[in-house]
């Protein structure tokens, strides 16, 4: 079952009201929580803006995974202001004033106090999950590191270290040591237009090694930056967090 509620969020023009999808699961028990960044592209294709979604409902209803998950829709005129941790400029059309500690105090001081009273979920750091793709994958990374005393786990595909190779390695180095991080690429997502990316996988994956914790690093051959390609790798992400998905 899905639930939806609104809520003000501290966006980067000013407050504004989102909607919040909650997943609950069969039984409605006590449960893990995953917080997923671009709530819009969770649940339902009509919601979309890029014609598809991870139609994650679905495929936790089909593997009876008890798992709460909240998303939140993003800021469709400055998503990049919202899901940057730190200012950055591509070029004259992609930039970032790098407002992601702006959300990610709200979603931990405001958000996640109202789901725990709301849902009664298991709301200690080992129970709580972050999830985000592209900029919510650099920003699920960015919550392991500066937020670590709050998620345990972290799921970041196709995170937008491109942004800035050096900063985003160095979230790594922040991470704590039983934390835990899946990252994966895909192959087909290696574009001119960002030449920063395959040094900025090299960095991160340098990283993760002298990190020494407990980390899956994928490059998925023929994968493109879509929430279809992202759909596909939810099992390997659900088994990841801990949880038994059917072949």
């Amino acid at each position: 079952m899905i639930e939806e509620f609104t809520a003000i969020v501290p966006a980067p023009a000013g407050a504004e009201e989102r909607i919040v999808s909650v997943y609950i699961p069969k039984g409605g028990r006590p449960c893990a929580v995953l917080y997923l960044f671009d709530g819009q592209t969770a649940f339902f294709d009509e919601r979309s803006p890029y014609g598809g979604s991870l139609r994650l409902g679905e495929f936790l209803d089909a593997n009876g995974i008890p798992l709460l998950v909240v998303g939140v829709a993003c800021d469709r005129k400055n998503r990049l202001a919202e899901y940057s941790p730190f200012p950055f400029r591509v070029n004259e059309n992609i930039v970032s004033e790098g407002k992601g500690k702006v959300f990610m105090d709200w979603l931990t001081g405001t958000l996640k106090p109202h789901i725990d009273g709301r849902y009664g979920t298991h709301f200690d750091r080992s129970h709580t999950f972050i999830m985000g793709s592209s900029m919510g994958g650099l920003m699920a990374m960015y919550a392991l590191a500066e937020y670590g005393h709050i998620f345990s786990r972290a799921v970041s595909m196709s995170a937008a270290v491109w942004t800035d190779p050096e900063k985003s390695a160095a979230f790594v180095k922040k991470f704590a040591p039983d934390a835990a991080l899946y990252f994966d690429y895909g192959t087909a997502e290696m574009s001119a237009l960002f030449p920063n990316q395959r040094p900025a996988l090299a960095a991160v994956r340098a990283a993760l090694g002298e990190w020494g914790g407990e980390y899956v690093f994928e490059m998925i051959r023929g994968a493109k930056h879509t929430e279809k390609a992202w759909r596909r790798r939810l099992p390997a992400a659900m088994r990841f967090l801990g949880f038994t998905v059917r072949d």
